[in-house]
């Protein structure tokens, strides 16, 4: 198995807190918790978050800043002090990236200095900043530019992105090309699934159409230690054993698929034949 975690969000147990995400993740046996910063007032404090962290022997592999519609008041309404304060709870618990989103088209000045912004914080702080791909958004038929600088992180020069397979599935585009196309610069997966609807589904791997499974072979194939993040709807599950059991379902088919091959050696012997020497 390639050396990367396989970690839970905690936005994958929504509705129930960010301490339920803790637990399930120990208790399921994923080797990591990313914490979304949203309304739960848990989410939003670091000291809390160590404890959790602590308590369960889940280490915080990534903070997803609060760049949300539902979380633009989430610690203050200036965008750079979102990433900063992001920064600043990653440094604190032990966590190598921060999430974000590009801006909304009506943060113009955020956006105009975004690339570089972005870029400037992750040298002055050593944490990785993963920009997450996006999708236009949808209305009368219509794709609206709803970020800025633009949704495809692989038309900017990000050092470092973040790719989530449910907005592959919005987008219409190709996970495993983007993926492809991103080489060394794709730092952080959100694993999760999609059939292409104009909402943003994150269904469990394995129940869209998205190339989930052949995302993670190419992960494994280069070698990838960057934490695959299952972030996964769960709203949906009438009880906590529905629940656990989507976690369960989404966390075995990453370790499944994310193996790297097991390729025989061989030696070409002097007539052209070839014979496997070992696995």
């Amino acid at each position: 198995m390639p050396n990367a975690p396989i970690a839970l969000s905690t936005a994958s147990v929504y509705p129930e807190s960010t301490a339920t995400a803790f637990e399930l993740a120990a208790r399921l046996g994923y080797d990591g918790v990313e914490v979304m910063v949203g309304t739960d007032p848990l989410s939003q404090d670091v000291e809390a978050l160590r404890r959790l962290s602590e308590y369960h022997q889940m280490p915080i592999v990534s903070i997803h800043a609060p760049t949300l519609l539902i979380t633009q008041r989430v610690w203050g309404t200036d965008p750079w002090g979102k990433l900063d304060r992001g920064a600043e709870a990653a440094k604190a618990l032990g966590a190598k990236v921060v999430v974000v989103h590009p801006p909304f088209r009506w943060q113009r000045d955020y956006a105009r200095q975004f690339v570089a912004g972005v870029a400037k914080r992750a040298e002055e702080t050593g944490i990785t900043f993963a920009v997450e791909n996006m999708y236009p958004w949808k209305a009368a038929g219509q794709g609206l530019q709803a970020y800025l600088p633009g949704w495809d992180p692989r038309d900017f020069d990000y050092a470092a992105v973040t790719l989530d397979l449910s907005h592959t599935a919005t987008a219409g585009v190709d996970a495993y090309e983007m993926a492809y196309d991103l080489g060394d610069r794709l730092a952080h997966v959100h694993l999760a699934d999609g059939n292409g609807s104009i909402k943003d589904e994150h269904l469990v791997p394995g129940r869209g159409n998205q190339r989930c499974a052949d995302v993670l072979e190419l992960l494994a194939r280069r070698g990838f230690t960057g934490a695959i993040v299952l972030e996964v709807n769960t709203r949906r599950a009438a009880s906590r054993s529905e629940r656990e059991a989507d976690l369960a379902e989404a966390l075995a088919f990453a370790r499944l698929h994310f193996a790297a091959p097991v390729v025989p050696a061989y030696t070409v012997a002097s007539d052209g034949t070839i014979e496997a020497v070992g696995q």
